[in-house]
């Protein structure tokens, strides 16, 4: 299967198979769907541990999601599998180290808003308030049509570390 073929697949069962009712159900329909990839094969990881923590099994997407990058995930899938691993990270418990993949990180493009959210929650959770706040209202900033400069200005002005960005 060509791998635009094999993401519409993916795309589709989403869409149309995917059902949190049946855990198991959906994890042998993603394992279906990924065992027409090679062995060992980055975006089939990546897919398999996103099925695993849709459903709530974060501890076994971890493994899956790191084994994804140890196997090369590229592209936009990399920034993807990035931003889903450090927010299963701090789900179980662990947010510093999901600040530490998220401050890491490139501008994630598209999702750079949904890196910033998940940054936010993971600063919050690692006791990081002022700067959790200010990765907030930083990504926010951009979208509005007034006060940005005040609103720039009150974010420097909160407590914590000033982080680049």
């Amino acid at each position: 299967m060509a791998d635009a073929a094999w993401h519409q697949a993916i795309d589709r069962f989403y869409e149309q198979e995917f059902d949190d009712a049946d855990p198991q159900g959906s994890i042998a329909r993603m394992r279906d769907l990924v065992s027409v990839r090679p062995e060992g094969d980055a975006e089939a990881l990546f897919e398999l541990g996103g099925v695993h923590d849709a459903l709530g099994l974060e501890n076994e997407a971890i493994p899956l999601y790191r084994r994804a990058i140890g196997a090369g995930l590229e592209g936009s899938s990399a920034l993807r599998v990035s931003i889903q691993l450090a927010s299963t990270l701090r789900n179980t418990g662990n947010p510093a180290e999901a600040v530490a993949i998220l401050e890491s990180m490139p501008d994630a493009g598209v999702d750079e808003g949904a890196r910033q959210a998940f940054l936010a929650l993971a600063l919050h959770d690692a006791g990081r308030h002022g700067d959790a706040l200010r990765t907030a209202l930083l990504a926010l900033i951009p979208t509005l049509d007034g006060y940005r400069r005040a609103l720039t200005d009150y974010a420097a002005e909160l407590p914590g570390t000033v982080t680049k960005r």
